[in-house]
């Protein structure tokens, strides 16, 4: 029998509890380093959200759309042909199969809820590879509320199917030509917004910016990982040795690597945006260059120059293309309970095309980095078994030149 969603979520990890964790922070990152006239607004959003992780009806709500809506649980998927090429046990967690082709509909439904139970009346939000925008405009249209996209102009190019699946669903998409033109531009846009429109409600995307953020985007993420831990019982009987997981903000990975982090005999390893790869240093790759850093409302690691400035970053995959990293992982990192690595723009564009011609399953090319480092990392270990988290779907893509 399925556990509820906050049977699943609403408990205490020992893992958390050996780890001094309190509300906010994650080991030292974390935090709300942010102007006193948002600080008061996301205190009040923590303390209802706090509240609403212990209403009935509310949770009841979150189980319904989840079922219902969403389509969950989600499959864990035995990757014959691809576990054949490698000479491994590979599982995929296919999150591309959820409504919208994403994990980020978790996140957007649950918020959304958050969102109608405070009374707000506009829904703003940031998005990069445009999966987090289309899923904030399903659900905002889903719950009839004024919906407003941020996104760069040069996500916007690059993911204009998204662009476009937003503003159908009655989204306005505002971009902007600030600093990169990418992620972190789009969210800085987003927050300025969100200072001056007391009526709105931030529905950010991914396990970064100031807390409560990177507790809530966890909380109902974390479904992923407590269904892949039950699926994989299911099918063999005992944990995997080893999961993976892309990385930019971090919200599908912290999803997936939660219901696993007191498992010392599960390994765990993330891939980052490398971009062109370190040497000429146009990546996206925070955790294995960066620093930690004060950015965007937390501490945590960031890609900085020698001016302790946040850098330009570069990857093929919008939704990887962001200089921070969500401050959970940063602790993992330091802990090294997590391993992360770089995977360059060409090595995913393999994943992506090895994982479409064996299975029949086309990723997203942030997802293609996962598969990637899990081919690398597991070749060659045939007693060994391995879950991938196929966080979205290649659809929005096929516009670019990766066959």
């Amino acid at each position: 029998m399925e556990r509820t969603i906050h049977e699943q979520q609403d408990k205490q990890s020992t893992y958390n509890k050996q780890k001094d964790y309190k509300p906010g922070y994650f080991g030292p990152y974390g935090g709300m380093h942010v102007p006193g006239v948002l600080k008061e607004k996301l205190e009040h959003l923590a303390e209802v959200f706090e509240q609403l992780k212990s209403d009935e009806n509310f949770l009841r709500d979150v189980q319904y759309y989840f079922r219902h809506y969403i389509g969950r649980p989600s499959p864990l998927y035995y990757a014959g042909r691809l576990s054949r090429e490698v000479n491994s046990t590979i599982y995929l967690k296919r999150e591309d199969l959820n409504h919208t082709g994403a994990h980020k509909i978790n996140n957007t439904v649950g918020q959304i809820l958050v969102a109608r139970y405070m009374g707000a009346r506009e829904i703003i939000a940031e998005t990069g590879a445009g999966q987090h925008g289309v899923a904030t405009a399903t659900a905002a249209a889903l719950m009839g509320m004024k919906c407003k996209i941020f996104m760069g102009q040069k996500d916007a190019e690059r993911q204009e199917m998204n662009v476009y699946r937003m503003k159908v669903l009655g989204a306005e998409v505002v971009t902007t030509a600030r600093g990169t033109a990418t992620l972190k531009d789009a969210i800085n846009e987003a927050l300025e917004y969100y200072v001056n429109h007391p009526d709105a409600f931030y529905l950010l995307g991914s396990a970064v910016g100031p807390h409560p953020y990177p507790s809530i985007v966890r909380y109902f993420q974390q479904v992923i990982g407590d269904e892949a831990r039950r699926q994989i019982l299911e099918a063999q009987g005992h944990l995997p040795d080893a999961l993976f997981a892309c990385v930019g903000g971090g919200s599908n990975a912290i999803g997936l690597f939660s219901a696993f982090l007191e498992d010392s005999g599960v390994s765990i390893y993330a891939a980052e945006g490398g971009g062109e790869g370190q040497v000429l240093k146009r990546t996206a790759s925070t955790l294995v260059m960066g620093s930690p850093l004060v950015f965007q409302g937390t501490y945590s690691y960031c890609l900085v120059d020698p001016d302790q400035q946040p850098l330009d970053t570069y990857s093929t995959a919008a939704g990887l293309d962001y200089p921070g990293v969500g401050p959970e992982h940063a602790y993992l990192k330091d802990t090294g309970r997590a391993r992360y690595f770089c995977v360059t723009d060409q090595e995913a564009i393999e994943a992506f095309r090895r994982l479409s011609s064996l299975e029949g399953i086309i990723p997203a090319i942030e997802s293609a980095h996962a598969i990637f480092l899990a081919m690398k990392t597991m070749k060659n270990q045939p007693q060994a078994s391995s879950i991938i988290n196929l966080s979205g779907r290649g659809d929005k893509d096929m516009g670019r030149k990766l066959v």
